[in-house]
């Protein structure tokens, strides 16, 4: 499924998931409840303003009948403005209330978000049966998901449209959403919350699959990475592990082990590298490689001197990780 050849959803009024859908019809209901009362109050308005003068007696004169109808028609607005605002708050309460519901048998994912790309790790009761990816998230369509939130550097927010609402991500703190695609299809996420000079590319893929698909997927997620048959593989293989590249990235199977970068182990069968920034290629590989600064400025990752045949065999390495 590649995002060339895919339609990519990221509104909240293309739902397709349980808690996106009811927060459609919440976006709704208060539009139309606004929009209604907005019409009444031009009307008012503009009968009001289209009132001849010669209908008042005096501008300064009370007329205690009317003074009263006046005041029991303010009165009754504003009860009429406390009852639709305790609505809209139940209603909202109901609602978003349902985005963090979660069962014994939903899949868990630990979402970290950084500066600026997600770290995603799937968890199961059995702990050799747990893998990290980065970047882009696999659920299975029509089962709930329920996300585990937490903020590495700075406050991040993780929004899916499509799928569910906002939900932030907060160093020292851990929450909770719950998502649940009901149709398989790529579903286009986003940092809502201002996160630094890179916050607009800090994007992310869920990608809902069929049941079977996603079992075919995370099978294949969990096993090491391949054995280099082709020398100039091989080669990139070598460099990679000689290069500080092994320090901060981790590519199971092999004796790359870093925690600070994105897990590279499958690389290859992303749809995107940058958190979104380029669709991954061999050529957009070795581009990031070659500068990420220019490519990403700010990114915590540095320029690591290499040779054009040492970056043409790391990015051939890198590609071949499916």
């Amino acid at each position: 499924m590649s995002l060339a050849g895919c339609e990519n959803w990221q509104s909240a009024l293309q739902a397709h998931g349980a808690s996106a859908i009811s927060l459609k019809h919440l976006i709704i209901f208060i539009v139309a409840v606004c929009s209604i009362a907005w019409a009444l109050v031009m009307v008012a308005m503009i009968y009001a303003l289209s009132r001849r003068r010669a209908a008042w007696r005096a501008p300064m004169e009370l007329i205690p009948e009317r003074e009263r109808r006046m005041g029991r028609i303010v009165s009754a607005c504003v009860g009429l403005t406390v009852v639709i605002i305790s609505i809209f708050t139940l209603a909202s309460f109901s609602t978003t209330r349902a985005l963090s519901v979660a069962g014994n048998d939903d899949l868990t994912i630990r979402i970290s978000g950084m500066q600026w790309w997600w770290g995603v790790q799937y968890l199961g009761p059995d702990p050799k049966q747990a893998f990290d990816t980065a970047n882009e998230i696999h659920i299975p369509a029509g089962r709930n998901v329920h996300l585990v939130l937490e903020g590495d550097d700075v406050i991040h927010s993780f929004w899916v449209p499509s799928l569910a609402g906002k939900q932030d991500l907060i160093p020292g703190r851990i929450n909770e959403i719950t998502i649940r695609a009901e149709r398989p299809g790529i579903y286009r996420g986003q940092c809502a919350e201002f996160c630094g000079m890179q916050h607009a590319h800090m994007s992310f893929f869920v990608i809902a699959d069929e049941p079977q698909e996603f079992e075919r997927w995370a099978a294949a997620q969990r096993a090491p990475a391949a054995q280099a048959s082709d020398e100039e593989i091989a080669a990139g293989r070598d460099a990679f592990m000689s290069k500080p590249c092994a320090a901060c990235h981790s590519i199971r199977g092999t004796k790359a082990t870093g925690t600070s970068g994105p897990d590279l182990t499958h690389v290859g069968s992303r749809k995107t590298i940058g958190a979104g920034l380029f669709e991954t290629t061999r050529g957009s590989l070795a581009a990031w490689i070659a500068d990420p600064q220019t490519l990403k400025p700010g990114n915590n990752m540095p320029l690591v001197p290499l040779t054009s045949d040492e970056l043409r065999a790391i990015s051939a390495y890198l590609a071949s990780l499916k």
